[in-house]
Parts: C-alpha cells; structure tokens; sequence
C-alpha cells in the first residue's frame, strides 16, 4: 500500500532543484517541494507536506497534518510498513 504521508520540511538540501529534507515521524528524507510551489509563494522550512512517491503533493496546515499522522498510526500494520518503507528507501 502506498500512503500519501505528512511531513515538515527541516532544510532544503538543493534550493535549485528544489529537494528538501523532511521529518516524517522521525524518519528524515529528502523529496522534491517543486510542485507545491507557487509563484506567491514557495515552500519553506516549516511548512507541512504531503508527501507521496518522493514528492511534496500538496502544503498542509500543522492541525491538519497531525489529525492524519493520528489517523494513519491507527492504521497500525499498513503505517508501520510505509514508514519502514521510508526508512530504506534509497534518497536520504
């Protein structure tokens, strides 16, 4: 099962190609923040993304993003595996 997962950006690690480290429940990886950018306003540290497949999908508020990280833990198994998936994936 692949989850779209909240996450905080924590630095970015190149602001040219736009990757950014995230902190997802503890498990720090490195996505891409492109698409969530806007010409108003890009993301920043701090912000809150959901992240699915490596990529920021959307900017999330903090309320919201806790709510989720609350319902998916509830998920028990399937949010265990997609955070082990996090954890071996090749990106860091």
């Amino acid at each position: 099962m692949c989850l779209a997962i909240p996450g905080r950006v924590i630095e970015f690690v190149d602001e040219s190609l736009r990757l950014a480290c995230v902190d997802v429940a503890g498990v720090q990886r490195t996505i891409n923040v492109s698409l969530v950018d806007t010409d108003e306003r890009p993301a920043q540290i701090g912000d809150w993304v959901l992240i699915h497949v490596g990529f920021a999908l959307s900017l999330v508020d903090e309320q919201e993003a806790n709510e989720t990280l609350t319902r998916l833990q509830a998920m028990g198994a399937d949010y265990e595996t997609e955070l082990n998936e996090l954890r071996e994936s090749a990106i860091r």
